[in-house]
């Protein structure tokens, strides 16, 4: 009777023995208390506050705004407890209130050549003193397919074509005495609005960096440019509607810069734009 049950016996050792196995490696291989918050706690992300802003990926429309059925992603919100909404979200609006409002000072006394020789390279700003001019400077910088004068050490530009922001149209650019005045460069805070809004403060060197700055420079359509003379942003905006936000950012940043203040008209003009940004 005992030799016939051995083979049973060993069978069934064999069957526990199996089943033990099957348990220990259950056991290993599974990822013990893992859930959601350990996998954020792997990217970093579990000592983010809780504070969130979604954020909608994609490619943007030209009004800047994220396009419809965009899929949202979530990332921390950047505006901390109690600030005033929307100045996180615009760096531009959030400067434009730090700027003084006052009144226009008088035009007395202004002349263009208190900021110095037109276009000249003797500047402590981006682009001075690399041995070319300003205009030629900006006209490298916003122009494309551009062609060079010969012997003018690559500064004197020949040809080019721009995409003006000003009006959205596309202009071909040749240097002559009767075809360069179509594309000019302007000053984004002009020089009399300067004058009249603290420039008349600044010293010497401060001006010439203001009126060639590149922050402060736009190479844009000719009649246009005539048409803004020294208009703000109260009285003046491109008739491009899609860079009003770009220019108006751009002045509040000149302003800020260079201590400047802004006229209450001014100031709500600029903040209207901005807000719809």
């Amino acid at each position: 009777m005992i030799r016939a049950d051995r083979p049973s016996l060993r069978r069934w050792l064999w069957i526990v023995g199996l089943a033990v196995l099957i348990v220990v490696a259950f056991v290993a291989f599974t990822p013990g208390g893992r859930d959601e918050s350990d996998a954020l706690t792997a990217e970093g992300l579990t000592s983010v506050p809780r504070s969130w802003t979604p954020t909608a990926t994609g490619p943007a429309p030209s009004g800047g705004r994220p396009t419809t059925g965009s899929t949202p992603t979530w990332r921390p919100s950047a505006t901390p407890s109690g600030a005033v909404p929307g100045t996180a979200a615009s760096p531009a609006l959030a400067t434009l209130a730090t700027l003084p409002v006052k009144g226009r000072a008088p035009k007395t006394g202004y002349d263009r050549a208190l900021f110095g020789s037109a276009w000249t390279d003797d500047v402590t700003v981006a682009l001075g003193r690399n041995g070319c001019d300003t205009r030629n400077d900006i006209l490298k910088r916003d122009l494309i397919d551009i062609s060079l004068v010969p012997a003018t050490r690559d500064c004197t530009v020949r040809t080019g074509t721009l995409h003006d922001p000003y009006t959205g149209r596309t202009i071909f650019f040749q240097r002559g005495v009767d075809t360069s005045s179509t594309v000019q460069i302007d000053h984004i805070v002009a020089l009399s609005d300067a004058w009249q809004k603290g420039a008349q403060q600044l010293d010497e060197q401060s001006r010439r960096d203001l009126a060639n700055d590149p922050r402060n420079l736009q190479a844009v359509d000719g009649p246009t440019n005539q048409g803004k003379r020294d208009s703000d942003a109260a009285t003046w905006l491109p008739p491009n509607q899609a860079y009003r936000c770009t220019y108006v950012s751009r002045q509040v940043e000149v302003k800020a810069a260079y201590g400047l203040w802004v006229t209450q008209e001014e100031h709500d003009a600029m903040a209207k734009v901005l807000a719809a940004c």
